[in-house]
């Protein structure tokens, strides 16, 4: 661009969602989690950072407690940050100052083009995400595959176990409940905000759910997928602790990837930063992909100790 951008704040009634959009779609790295429906849906509140006309774009998800305002990354939206055609580290640095000063704490994950210093921040952390292209037959996939996934997945099937498409997704949650249940896991209002969007985007094909079940028809496993600028998201998982005896994860993923091969997708695995999980997704071929957390103190001295 021969003019350099003005950044504008925009309060959520005035921004064009249609433009809005229509960015995400054409961006470098558009992501499910930055279209408007997704932000609706998910954010407690937002607003936006809009250079030109709408040729880069930056969500600012926030809320606001004890009077307050802070900028915070929302349940189950794993990177938002900046969007555009071309993405350059001064263009990062210039949204990250664009952020209004009423914002006193900043803490959010950027997405994989915004992979540049952060200059205004306290800090930044290396976040890593699992990606795998499905541009391949299956076979040459499942070549990549730990030894260890693929005798987890042969076990499933030797016990009979099937996968069924498009079940409940209370039953999801439940799974995904029982498995954090030792953790801090999402809020209820969290888990009700991903719901009405999952039936969202059902509606629109651009979701689906799956499950693993033993011979003897109890739910083992399940997760949910969401579609978006040729990606599958792994957007919602669980199991119960007899899946983890038995393979039921692998085979389910198992089956998602042989079902999606030799297309155009990508599967995102959404992180993770855990040891097991990061195995896990790795053990089926999948291949790093970085991008940056930040955290930004702007709190009155006398009150930063309450974030640091």
């Amino acid at each position: 661009m021969s003019q350099p951008l003005t950044i504008q704040y925009i309060s959520h009634q005035h921004i064009d969602k249609q433009k809005w959009d229509n960015c995400i779609t054409h961006a470098a790295h558009g992501t499910i989690y930055a279209y408007s429906c997704y932000l609706d849906a998910m954010a407690k509140n937002w607003d936006a950072l809009v250079a030109g006309d709408y040729e880069m774009v930056m969500p600012i998800t926030w809320n606001k407690k004890y009077g307050i305002h802070y900028f915070y990354q929302p349940a189950f939206t794993a990177s938002l940050g900046v969007f555009g055609n071309v993405v350059t580290q001064t263009i990062v640095n210039d949204f990250i100052k664009a952020i209004p000063a009423k914002f006193r704490l900043i803490q959010i994950s950027l997405n994989a083009s915004n992979m540049f210093a952060i200059k205004l921040a306290d800090t930044v952390v290396q976040r890593v995400n699992y990606i795998l292209a499905l541009n391949q037959p299956y076979e040459n996939i499942k070549k990549a595959y730990r030894e260890n996934h693929k005798r987890n997945i042969q076990k499933a099937i030797n016990l009979g176990c099937t996968v069924k498409k498009n079940i409940n997704f209370d039953e999801i949650i439940a799974l995904s409940k029982e498995s954090l249940q030792h953790i801090v896991a999402p809020a209820d209002e969290d888990y009700n905000r991903l719901k009405q969007l999952y039936t969202t985007l059902a509606a629109q094909k651009k979701a689906v759910t799956y499950g693993v079940y033993n011979a003897q028809q109890q739910l083992l496993s399940g997760c949910t997928f969401f579609f978006s600028n040729n990606r599958a998201y792994y957007i919602l998982a669980g199991s119960n602790p007899i899946s983890k005896t038995i393979g039921a994860s692998h085979f389910l993923m198992d089956s998602f990837i042989r079902e999606h091969a030799n297309t155009h997708l990508v599967l995102d695995f959404e992180g993770s930063d855990i040891r097991s999980l990061a195995f896990f997704y790795n053990g089926f071929g999948a291949q790093i992909e970085y991008y940056p957390a930040l955290h930004i103190n702007r709190l009155p001295f006398y009150l930063k100790w309450l974030k640091k």
